[in-house]
């Protein structure tokens, strides 16, 4: 790769999507795994696009990082789908538990930001796929500088769930654009 497209290309990528037949919402998925940057794109995407995120995050718990499929499908792939506004409960990582309530209209472009967001499951719901690829050992240093030195074996955890997710899934070769999280994004 010798290096990636500026925000206004990947902007335009997704403004050029098609939804999927019946629906309104264009769903973009930002995957890759902790630490690979996905965060820090949907807030510039966002910008650009105009357009609301949900985060994966919201749905995961520290003992359910990636077990939380059903909950989005129910909460928000299929109401979008179906040209309802998507409603579900944050889950807040400070306090442990289940935070406030979201609700995103229908229509337009909706980033869906997080580890796993182009999952199998969810791609029939995607009209744009995004992977970040970044070596596992700069995203546990960027992790770790994020959420201190104590989150190690928390990170490591994390880390075996990706790969399995990642051997399992292969969500790169699904991605309608791949990333080098190593190298900037021109905004």
């Amino acid at each position: 790769m010798t290096g990636n497209p500026a925000l206004a290309e990947i902007a335009r990528q997704i403004h050029t999507s098609t939804p999927p037949q019946g629906m309104r919402s264009r769903i973009v998925a930002i995957d890759g795994l902790g630490g690979a940057g996905k965060s820090t794109l949907a807030a510039a995407l966002a910008s650009a696009v105009q357009a609301p995120v949900i985060a994966t995050d919201d749905f995961a718990s520290p003992d359910h990082p990636l077990d939380w499929d059903d909950s989005l499908m129910e909460q928000v792939l299929t109401p979008l789908a179906a040209d309802r506004p998507a409603h579900y409960q944050r889950y807040d990582w400070h306090s442990k538990a289940l935070g406030d309530w979201r609700t995103v209209p229908p229509g337009g472009i909706i980033l869906l930001e997080g580890v796993s967001s182009s999952r199998a499951r969810f791609r029939p719901f995607l009209s744009f796929g995004i992977w970040i690829d970044v070596p596992q050992s700069l995203r546990l240093e960027r992790g770790l500088a994020r959420d201190g030195a104590d989150a190690l074996a928390q990170w490591k955890v994390w880390q075996a769930e990706e790969n399995d997710y990642v051997a399992r899934e292969a969500p790169a070769s699904r991605a309608d654009l791949v990333l080098d999280g190593t190298l900037p994004v021109a905004l």
